[in-house]
């Protein structure tokens, strides 16, 4: 779907903002104005029209908080959270850019004025966590029986907890708790505390199922796990470890994580190989292949900073560590795959790993003549959050 942009990351990218609009966090005319600004692949272009837009409705925002308006600043200051989380979204090139903690922490600070000038009773948590505290927010059912069933929402490889707000407010709705939090490699996480990714992620479910289930309110017999994107490899890697979960969906699902990275006509065994055999030949090319694509490009800088790895043959000898090979098969509990028609990124993956799974198992396909046929059914959170969380109430006995 191109949308103002040719370029195929630019435009994908505007979609996801836009689709924000659809809980509040994002307003239409706004994007499309940001948009018209830019320069086409230039992200010192993108960073520069986000942050103009991001300062110009948190200004607006403060002025209706002056002014005694609350509903006003609440609904800006939401949409400034994101605006600010847009404008760093492609800083990543240079870890050391101070620029990516500053608006992080600015978008984090809009975030909660929002929530704390709303109705919704959003409580930030702290997840102990290897010496250390994992974030979160808990959004506490509207209705039904205490202690209820509870959603465990997780982003992946380049979303913040904040962006989840609209899901996490759809599943609360329907009587489902739900608690967003973010791991290593993850916004604050990886930002903040510098924890990069980790294969073995049931290592950090598991502290956030000791948080939950110590809460009064949590049903501690039905407790699932949702991840988003690269959250499709996370979520079912730790459903195969952690057996305290009564579900887990995968949106879209990753069985083999370096796959998914590799040039046609080429096999993952032979991109290590080469990789191995001339790890300083492969940095240049991956180096100069990024140069020339911006979808390349970003997902280098992000790769490489989410994973701390010193070089692309650093990364992507990291990435072959995320697969669900002789892993899927030892999942348990009822498991939704979810595809979208036009996958960018995971092309192939959700099936490979739905027809691995040997559990109570359901394929939900999204496509494009529904509105929700790209990655994740960006643009299209709504429908998509119908069909998904319908099937969680279903399989987890609730009922709105």
């Amino acid at each position: 779907m191109k949308l103002v942009f040719k370029d195929p990351q630019f435009a994908f990218q505007l979609l996801r903002t836009l689709g924000r609009a659809s809980w509040g966090g994002s307003d239409i005319g706004e994007c499309l104005s940001t948009a018209s600004r830019i320069r086409e692949g230039d992200f010192e272009s993108w960073y520069a029209e986000w942050l103009k837009t991001a300062e110009r409705i948190q200004k607006f925002a403060d002025g209706r908080m002056e002014a005694g308006h609350r509903v006003s600043a609440r609904e800006s200051f939401l949409r400034a959270a994101g605006y600010y989380s847009v404008a760093e979204f492609y800083l990543h090139g240079d870890p050391e850019d101070p620029r990516i903690g500053v608006l992080s922490k600015r978008s984090r600070d809009c975030f909660l004025q929002a929530v704390q000038l709303s109705d919704l009773a959003v409580e930030a948590v702290e997840i102990p966590y290897e010496g250390t505290v994992l974030p979160g927010y808990f959004y506490p059912a509207r209705s039904g029986a205490v202690p209820g069933p509870t959603l465990l929402l997780q982003t992946g490889f380049d979303g913040t907890i904040e962006e989840l707000h609209g899901a996490a407010v759809a599943a609360s709705m329907r009587g489902i708790h739900c608690l967003t939090f973010e791991g290593p490699g993850q916004g604050r996480v990886i930002r903040e505390q510098g924890l990069p990714f980790r294969p073995d992620w049931e290592v950090v479910v598991s502290a956030v199922m000791d948080y939950v289930l110590a809460r009064t309110d949590v049903d501690s017999n039905r407790v699932a796990l949702m991840g988003l994107s690269f959250g499709g490899y996370l979520a079912p890697r730790a459903a195969a470890f952690e057996h305290r979960l009564a579900a887990c969906i995968a949106d879209g699902g990753v069985f083999n994580y370096l796959e998914s990275m590799v040039p046609p006509a080429m096999t993952a065994r032979e991109l290590l190989d080469v990789i191995r055999d001339d790890p300083e030949g492969f940095d240049r090319g991956a180096r100069e292949a990024a140069a020339a694509d911006t979808t390349l490009k970003w997902g280098l800088d992000n790769g490489l900073f989410t994973f701390k790895a010193s070089s692309p043959s650093d990364y992507f000898l990291k990435c072959s560590e995320y697969t669900l090979e002789n892993v899927a098969d030892r999942i348990s509990c009822p498991t939704l795959v979810v595809e979208s028609e036009n996958e960018a990124f995971f092309r192939g993956q959700a099936m490979r790993l739905f027809e691995a799974l040997k559990c109570p198992k359901d394929f939900m396909m999204f496509t494009e003549e529904e509105g929700a046929g790209e990655h994740c059914q960006v643009g299209a959170g709504i429908y998509a959050g119908a069909r998904i969380f319908d099937w969680l109430a279903k399989t987890l006995g609730n009922s709105d």
